[in-house]
């Protein structure tokens, strides 16, 4: 049943608030040709408006009322003591172009964030500047390109990108400047070889690599992958958006990675929708500090045992310049400061464990039922096929609709491209033992569904407020105000 507007709730005379005479001389009135004889405003009482709303908001899908199986987005649960950590007067009501003596502690916070990004990642250097992943993603690329061009070297403009790579990768390198250069995938998952020492020359750029790839594999091969673009005068790319699987186990910066950019809001935190915005640090390895974006927060005087050090901000020798007015989303720094300082090393470790563990179960227990085309130990999320041979009928799609109806928010669907009908399934760390069996229990009996009584998946969602929408006319015909 559709939630009654406002409108027909409304009843001459109700009201909410009573306002008290005034106090002070009335203002001259409105011109009368501004004014109008009706307004149509409802009438309500607080009550009805609390209500109504209240309602409303019921028929979102949110992180603290169910599981988020989204592959690739990292929807997991975001800790309160984050959010109460971020309203702190001093950090909340503080303002970016206050004197830096006047905001020292926000500074010293900023400061020793980014030593621990560093540190964690396995990098020399970090700007937590980009406002979020894509935007930390583009100023590494952009960093790619200023290296290559300080060095006298503008022939290097291929940029090569594996298919299991983030959908945004070839667009950031595009905007950059460079030739998009496609590589296919191994039947393991893996870059293919291969088709990596055939693009491997002296107009290399370098490596667009997402590791813990968008099939949720680990690149079996990465030291091999880094070393041949080294050797080829390219640099590596790495898209931290999946470090949900590496935190306390491996450092990308180890492996040989040069630049990557971190999905604060997913790894450390607030996922998308979660509360927000996002951000996307950009790390470097030694030889790229001077390229960062700035402004980044550094000791701009010594203190000793007697006055702290005084923070301020320098701006890299060789910067690629601003990416965003002031510092960046500056909230989500200190829910991602709060998060790591509640965890500490063993507990960032555990949250790649746990992740890991959850995705694997899952993966154990559907992939007799559902094809999973890349079958190995996965990391923190798996692809699975959305479609049978017995089952034509069924799609990704319809199985997505369906878990509608078992109280579950869908997977990502059909994405990466590589796999035909992919379901992309990430549980996070998160959520227990109960949650997955459940999770699982309605995947298998859809599949069952599928069999005997396709038309029931077809027609979902069944219990929604608003029915399955045609997702094709949505998208070509757009309706983009209320005229």
């Amino acid at each position: 049943m559709l939630e009654k507007t406002i409108f027909e709730i409304s009843s001459p005379g109700r009201t909410g608030v009573r306002y008290p005479d005034s106090d002070v001389p009335q203002a001259p009135g409105l011109p009368a040709s501004l004014l109008r004889t009706e307004l149509p405003l409802p009438e309500l009482s607080e009550l009805d408006v609390v209500r109504h709303f209240t309602n409303i908001s019921k028929n979102n899908y949110f992180i603290d009322g169910g599981f988020y199986p989204l592959g690739s987005c990292t929807m997991k649960y975001n800790p309160k003591i984050n959010e109460k950590a971020a309203r702190l007067p001093g950090f909340a009501l503080t303002h970016p172009l206050q004197p830096i003596e006047t905001v020292q502690g926000n500074l010293a916070m900023i400061y020793e964030l980014q030593n621990w990004l560093a540190e964690i990642g396995g990098f020399a250097g970090v700007s937590l500047q980009p406002a979020a992943g894509a935007q930390g993603e583009l100023a590494g690329v952009m960093i790619i390109r200023a290296y290559h061009l300080d060095r006298g070297e503008p022939n290097r403009v291929k940029m090569l990108i594996p298919d299991s790579a983030h959908g945004t990768n070839p667009a950031s390198s595009k905007m950059s400047g460079f030739e998009i250069v496609h590589l296919p995938t191994d039947e393991e998952g893996n870059v293919d070889m291969e088709a990596l020492d055939a693009v491997c020359d002296e107009n290399l750029a370098g490596l667009m690599l997402t590791n813990p790839n968008t099939l949720g594999l680990f690149e079996k091969h990465i030291v091999e992958v880094i070393r041949k673009v080294h050797e080829s005068g390219g640099l590596v790319y790495g898209d931290g958006a999946n470090m949900n699987a590496l935190l306390g186990v491996a450092r990308p910066g180890d492996l040989g990675i040069d630049v990557m950019h971190y999905n604060l809001h997913k790894t450390f935190s607030t996922p998308h929708g979660g509360g927000g915005p996002g951000s996307g640090p950009v790390l470097v390895n030694e030889k790229l500090l001077d390229f960062l974006p700035g402004p980044i927060v550094d000791i701009i005087e010594d203190g000793d045992e007697d006055i702290p050090p005084l923070y301020g901000f320098k701006m890299p020798e060789k910067t690629i310049g601003r990416l965003k007015a002031f510092y960046g989303n500056f909230g989500m720094m200190v829910r991602a400061y709060t998060y790591i300082s509640m965890h500490g090393d063993e507990g960032l470790r555990k949250i790649a464990q746990h992740a890991v563990l959850n995705a694997n179960y899952i993966l154990a227990r559907v992939k007799d039922v559902y094809h999973v085309p890349y079958d190995r130990l996965c990391m923190h999320e798996f692809v699975a096929e959305g479609h049978w041979n017995d089952a034509p009928e069924a799609s990704a799609l319809d199985i997505a609709k369906r878990l509608i109806d078992y109280n579950f928010h869908p997977p990502t669907n059909y994405f990466p491209l590589i796999v035909h009908e992919a379901l992309m399934i990430e549980p996070t760390e998160t959520e227990n033992k109960q949650t997955l069996d459940e999770f699982v229990d309605a995947l298998l009996k859809i599949a069952e569904e599928a069999r005997t009584n396709p038309e029931l998946l077809k027609e979902a969602p069944h219990n929604t407020t608003v029915r399955r929408m045609d997702e094709v006319k949505a998208a070509k015909d757009l309706v983009l105000c209320n005229c």
